[in-house]
């Protein structure tokens, strides 16, 4: 069976620089599959050029057995690629409401198949259904994610990538800044942060592990955060200097591994 998107050789440039040196990768249909490696070793290079908001300077890019490599990023998400950007990039003056229904423009399905979409994404992600009538740059970071992968999965697509998906919302990080605050003594260091912090995660992660029971999509998401991918992906692949140097089942994916290719 033939992979929903595969990369063969692909390289890339950036103002005259050679980013991605021979990528290859392939996403199957209904699996999760996680892109690594530490900061700047191409992997949202990888994700832009997937979408189109890159060219390909050589190699071979095919999604559903179409090559896509020189179609514009609009074709290629009405084909089916969703994509959920580092920063999530929702819209700040929307409501939660205002910014879901931006996500229906791209297909015209009729009334039904928008109301089962939104409820859809109710389903995953309950608290946006109490949020409707906030203005989107008012939400915690795990709400503009949640958002954001709503607003996506709104396209009706084959393909969903997130890039960094628990940016800003990892409890560890939270806890950190946390323990920070306590020493300086600041005057509220509140628990619910980091409560809220952990509700948000764990929102995410129950979300992709629900979307892959369903077999309904392919999920390729780049995270640094090695338990998440753990816990939610198939398999993997870990970058370096713009390659792919090692993947495989996310079993394989060992300690020894991690501190090679992916720890600083």
């Amino acid at each position: 069976m033939s992979a929903l998107l595969q990369l063969t050789a692909v390289e890339t440039d950036i103002a005259g620089s050679r980013i991605l040196r021979g990528v290859n990768l392939a996403v199957n249909a209904g699996e999760v599959v996680a892109l690594m490696g530490r900061n700047g070793v191409g992997k949202t290079t990888t994700l832009r050029t997937i979408t189109g908001l890159l060219p390909v300077r050589s190699g071979t890019l095919t999604f559903a057995g179409q090559d896509i490599a020189t179609l514009a990023p609009d074709v290629r998400a009405r084909a089916g690629i969703a994509y959920v950007p580092q920063g999530r990039d929702i819209f700040p003056h929307l409501t939660v409401e205002e910014n879901l229904h931006v996500g229906l423009l791209v297909h015209r399905r009729g009334r039904a198949s928008d109301l089962a979409g939104l409820e859809r994404v109710y389903s995953l992600f309950p608290v946006l259904k109490e949020m409707l009538t906030r203005k989107g740059g008012v939400l915690s970071g795990g709400q503009q994610q949640q958002l954001a992968i709503g607003r996506a999965l709104l396209t009706n697509p084959k393909l969903l990538i997130l890039d960094e998906p628990t940016e800003g919302i990892q409890p560890s990080i939270i806890d950190q800044i946390g323990d920070t605050l306590k020493k300086l003594k600041a005057p509220r260091a509140p628990a619910d942060v980091f409560q809220r912090a952990a509700q948000d995660v764990q929102a995410v992660t129950l979300a992709v592990q629900h979307l892959k029971e369903e077999h309904s999509l392919a999920i390729l998401l780049v995270e640094q955060y090695v338990d998440f991918c753990r816990e939610v992906a198939d398999r993997y692949y870990a970058m370096d200097r713009g390659a792919v140097v090692v993947s495989g089942e996310i079993a394989t994916l060992t300690d020894d591994v991690v501190k090679k290719h992916l720890q600083v």
